[in-house]
């Protein structure tokens, strides 16, 4: 099996020693935080606070003042791999980057269910929540995006704008993983993570899979990924349950293409949800690394039927790791989606 083509995502983890006590905030109904402005100039450092939300400890990083921004990760990352987005917009915004449930210094149920994407999205708006937040702008790549746009669909009026990274609508995607052979073959993967060989298989030789498949594919990509990095990046992984837990979001959605034993192919990632739910009215950036060899391009065919005001931007030589491979551009087409919307 080709470790470069398995999908997962090179990360930085430069998490120290985390802050247990909750700084108060006052918030208005959109507004973040104040920032003084000799703060301001001199820059600042990322928060680590914790929140006890939804049944679970989730872990966050915070930094800035102004207009939020929450950031959700994909599988196997953490926070740390919005770091350069973070601190460039955490300038003049209050950037907020949690590590989901499953992940890192966030609780790790362990019960497949309680990765079913009603938890999910219910961990979101619990920390807005729990931040006073009531608007916010959200940004999302891989796991992270599905979860957004679950999150977008359920709870609109939360969600200023919408950011997605390589990820189509779950209506999409869904018909996709039914029906076009092509996503069908990319997406085999996902076959492997929701069974029991996937845990041995990640974990082998020290993660060798995530060292040669994640970190050095993503460098021949331009990544930025030191030794420290790296080294940062395993013990990551090696957080107790951290593996398992992000596999789980697999197995609770069981999404993936046809299993030859009666799956049809797709997700419950709309369960619950009626028709008109699906259509998105707010502002929405796709931001597509055309190399991606796992999110395929026939998932965006149709998207304007299911989103009304959306924004495309596309980079040719970035692939999966689209944060990680291009961080500047993330940050300079986020940039622009908010001055415009």
């Amino acid at each position: 099996m080709d470790l470069r083509r398995l999908g997962l995502v090179a990360v930085w983890l430069v998490c120290t020693t985390p802050a247990f006590a909750e700084a108060p905030r006052e918030q208005g109904p959109e507004a973040g935080r104040s920032l003084d402005p000799e703060q301001a100039q001199e820059g600042l450092l990322l928060e680590h606070q914790y929140a006890d939300i939804n049944g679970i400890r989730m872990h966050y990083v915070t930094q800035g003042a102004g207009e939020p921004i929450i950031f959700l990760h994909g599988f196997p990352e953490y926070w740390g791999v919005w770091k350069k987005p973070l601190e460039e917009m955490g300038r003049d915004h209050w950037v907020i980057a949690p590590d989901m449930r499953g992940y890192n210094l966030s609780s790790k149920p362990a019960d497949v269910e309680q990765y079913h994407i009603e938890k999910l999205v219910a961990d979101i708006r619990a920390l807005a929540d729990h931040l006073k937040i009531k608007r916010f702008t959200l940004v999302s790549q891989d796991w992270g995006a599905l979860v957004g746009w679950s999150f977008v669909l359920r709870h609109p009026e939360y969600v200023r704008r919408f950011v997605t990274i390589n990820i189509t609508h779950p209506a999409l995607f869904n018909r996709d993983l039914r029906e076009d052979a092509a996503q069908q073959q990319a997406s085999q993967y996902m076959l492997l993570f929701r069974s029991p060989e996937a845990e041995p298989f990640i974990m082998a030789d020290d993660y060798a899979f995530g060292r040669q498949g994640m970190i050095d594919a993503a460098r021949q990509l331009g990544a930025q990924i030191s030794a420290e990095d790296e080294a940062e990046m395993i013990t990551a992984w090696k957080q107790p349950g951290a593996i398992t837990g992000g596999l789980n979001y697999y197995r609770a959605a069981r999404i993936g293409p046809p299993d030859g034993q009666g799956s049809l192919g797709g997700s419950n990632l709309l369960d619950g949800l009626y028709p008109q739910q699906l259509q998105v009215y707010l502002p929405v950036l796709f931001i597509h690394g055309e190399m991606d060899p796992y999110l395929l391009p026939s998932g965006q065919v149709g998207l304007e039927e299911y989103v009304h005001d959306l924004t495309f931007r596309r980079i040719p030589d970035a692939d999966h790791s689209v944060t990680l491979e291009k961080p500047e551009l993330v940050t300079q087409f986020l940039r622009e989606f908010m001055l415009e919307n």
